[in-house]
C-alpha cells in the first residue's frame, strides 16, 4: 500500500484555494506532471463525474480517467481510478486557519498490483517529492498570480 499525505498553507481565502484546485482545467498549471485534462462527462464538477488526464511520472507517459467519488464544495475532493496496474485515489482536503488562509492537504492512496508492488517503495518516494512540489506550485499560483 501506498499512502501519501501532503500539505500547505496557501495565504488565500478558503473558497478561491478550494474552488481553483477542484477545477480539473486547472490541474495542468499547478501538477508537474500533469499535461492535459479532459472531461469524459459533461461539467461542472459533481459525484459521479469523470475526467481523462494525460500525465508523464517516473519516465512514463500514463493516461488514466479519475471518477468523482465525493465533492463537498470548500472542504473535501475525492476521485480515483480502478484501472492499470496502480489503482490510486487523490484526495483534497481544505480547511479555513483564518479568513485569508487555507490548509491544502493531498493525500494519494493506493495499493500496486502485480510487477507494480516492486517499484512501491521508490513510487511511494517519488510521490511525496511531485506532491510537494505541486503544493508549492498552486501556493504560488494563488498568492501571485490574479485568479482567472
Amino acid at each position: 500500500m501506498v499512502d501519501i499525505l501532503t500539505e500547505t498553507v496557501i495565504d488565500r481565502p478558503l473558497a478561491e484555494v478550494a474552488a481553483y484546485a477542484a477545477n480539473p482545467d486547472n490541474a495542468p498549471e499547478w501538477y508537474e506532471n500533469i499535461r492535459a485534462a479532459v472531461w469524459k462527462t459533461p461539467k461542472p464538477l459533481q459525484v459521479g463525474s469523470q475526467v481523462a488526464f494525460t500525465a508523464h511520472f517516473l519516465g512514463r507517459q500514463l493516461a488514466y480517467t479519475y471518477r468523482i467519488r465525493e465533492y463537498i464544495p470548500g472542504q473535501r475532493l475525492v476521485m480515483g481510478t480502478e484501472e492499470g496496474p496502480f489503482p490510486m485515489e487523490t484526495t483534497y482536503t481544505w480547511e479555513a486557519i483564518n479568513q485569508q488562509q487555507t490548509r491544502m492537504m493531498l493525500r494519494n492512496a493506493g495499493e500496486p498490483a502485480g510487477f507494480s508492488k516492486l517499484f512501491a517503495p521508490l513510487m511511494a518516494t517519488m510521490m511525496r517529492k511531485a506532491n510537494t512540489k505541486d503544493l508549492k506550485r498552486i501556493k504560488q499560483i494563488l498568492e501571485k498570480e490574479p485568479l482567472k
